[in-house]
């Protein structure tokens, strides 16, 4: 159950009284059926044949595993594509180079794509350092691209590819020692498992849930904020970590309320999109408020601006305002308010 705060009192979930509020009919801003699209998985992660001791260099022996490569956080791209070599060469040739990958990790086999063959399993090389194209294996034509750089030009599976990579990536380079004992963790069960040698104890990837949010007035604008200076133009939906022992939806209570000082009467799961940068899971609500006057907190958030459908997208063309990319479920939610698609503002005008 949410609860409501009464106006002379600060904090809008600590009360006892239950939120009744009306939902709006508009269709852009629909409640109960018009959510986000569900993806399907691209990629079937073998949760039960990565546990089978000594499985990633018996795949890569094999001839039939594809090798994705990361350094930092950047991987191997070509004409807009992930580059995936041939998983034995690449050990091969970076042994044969002195170059010692720091994992090797399964990512799993792709799903009905029409490029890769059935029953092939893609496997992430983690290098310490990037190495120059046209040496140790790699191609001369590639070149070392951050997400960012590339995610509008990638496909769906590619994409899907990158951002579970970076993930684990992550994972394991700041999780590398047991937080009971501190001795030195091995990988185990395809690089999804860190196992402490002195107690035993398992550790597993870690996934930071996080609220992203739509707030939406009664009169039907929308409520966006944004960071840094108080004159920038970028703007945004307002989101927040989750804390222990708490729901999503008090999680978006308070969120909301701690950063634009405005108090959520009612709010809807809409979506969810892993960023694993370092490890979030960004989980998309929409939620409504009777106020009217938000208050930013000045950290987080320097400034805070409603907005109905017409003055949002002239701004965006006119370039006062600059949203969210379409990378990012934070533009989905925006869009999903508006009622279809923002027009961007176009490229060097």
């Amino acid at each position: 159950m949410q609860h409501q705060t009464p106006p002379q009192q600060g904090r809008p979930w600590e009360t006892q009284e239950p939120v009744r509020a009306s939902v709006p009919s508009t269709r852009a801003n629909h409640l109960t059926d018009n959510v986000l699209p569900v993806r399907p998985a691209l990629v079937d992660r073998g949760s039960s044949e990565r546990l089978k001791p000594g499985m990633v260099q018996a795949l890569i022996e094999s001839g039939n595993a594809l090798a994705m490569v990361l350094a930092g956080r950047k991987a191997l791209v070509q004409a807009n594509e992930l580059v995936l070599l041939d998983a034995d060469f690449l050990a091969q040739s970076l042994g044969e180079a002195g170059v010692r990958p720091e994992h090797v990790i399964y990512l799993g086999s792709p799903l009905d794509d029409d490029h890769i063959a059935p029953g092939t399993g893609i496997v992430l090389f983690v290098l310490a350092d990037a190495l120059a194209p046209g040496t140790s294996g790699i191609p001369k034509a590639a070149e070392w691209a951050g997400f960012r750089d590339v995610a509008a030009q990638l496909d769906a599976l590619h994409t899907a590819l990158f951002v579970e990579a970076s993930a684990i990536a992550n994972w394991h380079s700041t999780h590398t020692h047991c937080p009971r004992c501190g001795a030195r963790t091995t990988v185990e069960a395809g690089g999804w498992v860190r196992r402490c040698p002195e107690d035993g104890s398992e550790h597993y990837p870690r996934t930071d849930p996080a609220i992203i949010v739509t707030v939406v007035g009664a009169d039907g604008r929308l409520l966006l904020g944004g960071g840094g200076p108080v004159d920038a133009k970028n703007y945004s939906t307002l989101a927040g970590f989750v804390e222990p022992g708490e729901s999503l939806e008090q999680a978006v209570v308070r969120e909301i309320f701690e950063e634009v000082g405005v108090r959520v009467t009612a709010c809807q799961y809409l979506g969810s999109q892993a960023w694993p940068f370092p490890a979030s899971l960004m989980l998309g609500f929409t939620a409504l408020t009777s106020d009217v006057e938000p208050r930013p907190d000045g950290v987080e958030v320097t400034r805070a601006r409603w907005f109905n459908r017409a003055e949002l997208q002239d701004a965006v063309l006119q370039g006062d305002v600059v949203i969210s990319s379409s990378l990012s479920i934070s533009r989905s939610l925006i869009e999903h308010w508006y009622g279809g698609v923002i027009q961007d503002r176009p490229a060097g005008s």
